[in-house]
């Protein structure tokens, strides 16, 4: 399969080298990228081919991952439609919807919107993905295994809760940092060391959710074995409930969902 990339930022380089990594080869991958010191590095650490503009050579590939920010896309867009014929398109863009994307493309109709989060940058991502009707099955497993490359994927079939996927997976890594930074700052009022509070926080949460993911059981009964009767995570989990941890997280999680629709109503007019 040949990929090229639009624009060679952050996540691009995460999916790139988890490409590499697990076997794609680096003369099958090309970025098209407008800044002389990323393609430089790009070529340095991957071995890929770098172009500054679109071109019919760049976009000799089967699919085209879209990887600007979201408020450059309709412009980086237009260039290409020239160059479309059938290759899939892939927009890794946070909030923008399948139909403004296709717009901006001139009608094409073979778009996954994708949305990965961060931890796909050392390999540990998870991507929510859902595809526009004319996207054969051979397509959505080739869209498959390049998202997989940085981790696990999930296919959402209504694109209205793709901003579900946002606040829960895409927004989720900075709850859990919050979670870790709580923890260290207890640890560390508690008189534990820097040190100490840093890896007793971070392989907790580790652990926790190495658990979860190994288990059958839901959170709140591997929760439950942990809470005993009159103990210290009662006692924990009674002053939390008294705080309103919980709904807070719920709540926070709701107002991301909506500003995530909010934000794709924004991003996809023709003029801001």
């Amino acid at each position: 399969m040949k990929i090229t990339f639009l624009g060679g930022g952050n996540m691009a380089n995460a999916l790139i080298g988890g490409l590499v990594k697990t076997g794609f080869s680096a003369a099958d991958i090309a970025v098209i990228e407008l800044g002389a010191q990323g393609r430089a590095k790009l070529r340095l650490i991957y071995g890929v081919r770098c172009y500054e503009t679109p071109s019919a050579v760049a976009l000799d590939c089967d699919a085209v991952l879209l990887s600007v920010k979201p408020q450059q896309m309709r412009d980086a867009c237009t260039p290409l439609c020239k160059y479309l014929k059938q290759q899939l398109i892939i927009s890794i863009a946070a909030g923008l919807r399948l139909g403004d994307v296709s717009r901006w493309l001139g009608g094409y109709g073979k778009i996954v919107r994708a949305m990965p989060n961060t931890p796909a940058l050392v390999g540990a991502g998870i991507t929510g993905l859902c595809a526009m009707p004319a996207v054969s099955m051979a397509e959505r497993l080739g869209a498959e295994r390049i998202l997989q490359a940085v981790g696990s994927t999930v296919w959402i079939a209504d694109e209205v809760k793709m901003d579900a996927v946002t606040a829960i997976s895409g927004s989720g890594p900075a709850y859990v940092f919050l979670f870790i930074e709580a923890l260290q700052q207890a640890a560390s009022e508690l008189g534990l060391t820097p040190v100490q509070a840093r890896q007793l926080s971070i392989d907790t949460v580790l652990g926790a959710a190495k658990l979860a993911a190994q288990s059958d059981e839901a959170a709140s009964v591997l929760r439950e074995r942990v809470t005993s009767k009159g103990g210290t995570t009662e006692a924990a989990l009674r002053t939390m409930a008294e705080r309103g941890v919980k709904e807070g997280f719920i709540a926070g999680i709701l107002a991301a969902n909506n500003r995530g629709r909010e934000l794709g109503e924004s991003l996809g007019k023709d003029s801001w």
